[in-house]
């Protein structure tokens, strides 16, 4: 085998597996990618050559980025995340997933008195879990106060905001695929 025929066989195997994850039929995964059903099987078996436009049907149908089906490195840069903190408006943020992954998680430094700005909606489900300091969630009208070892999780179709209590606080937040546009967009 090649090199080529090493990763094709790689890619091969994962697109199966990820459609089996997601507990698709060939069928159910033709409909989702406009490809039929037999060119998806000829791929996974080896049978049809992965042309680009067929991978990135796939890849779109699947939510998963062409680098992760590609990337056949052994180096520990597909698991070690480092992360550079980047800041705004009092509020220090440490990316801890990949940007194209389905979840996101980040590291959040909230500094007492910065500006919380309005109640914000968006789609999506937030969870974050309190490192150190006090959070103040604000969700519609109740206001919610989150110590250090407490978690909070919440629909994002609620308005809502947060800011840090008395001192900084530390978050570990998570999002979910509608989450991670908003807060990329600057939306709290």
């Amino acid at each position: 085998m090649t090199d080529i025929d090493d990763i094709e066989a790689v890619v091969r195997a994962r697109l199966r597996t990820l459609r089996h994850a997601l507990g698709w039929s060939l069928d159910a995964l033709a409909e989702r990618s406009h490809l039929s059903a037999s060119t998806i099987s000829r791929v996974e078996t080896g049978k049809r050559t992965i042309s680009l436009d067929v991978l990135l049907a796939l890849c779109r149908a699947l939510r998963v980025d062409v680098n992760a089906l590609l990337d056949v490195g052994t180096d520990d840069e597909d698991v070690v995340i480092r992360p550079l903190p980047s800041t705004s408006s009092g509020r220090t943020t440490w990316p801890l997933s990949r940007a194209t992954s389905s979840t996101i998680a980040a590291k959040v430094r909230l500094e007492a008195g910065a500006p919380t700005g309005e109640p914000r909606v968006h789609p999506g489900h937030d969870w974050f879990f309190v490192l150190s300091g006090r959070v103040l969630l604000t969700l519609g009208e109740r206001q919610v106060e989150v110590a250090a070892g407490e978690a909070a999780e919440f629909s994002t179709m609620v308005p809502h905001a947060f800011a840090a209590i008395d001192e900084p606080a530390e978050l570990i937040m998570l999002f979910d695929r509608d989450g991670q546009l908003a807060h990329a967009a600057g939306v709290s």
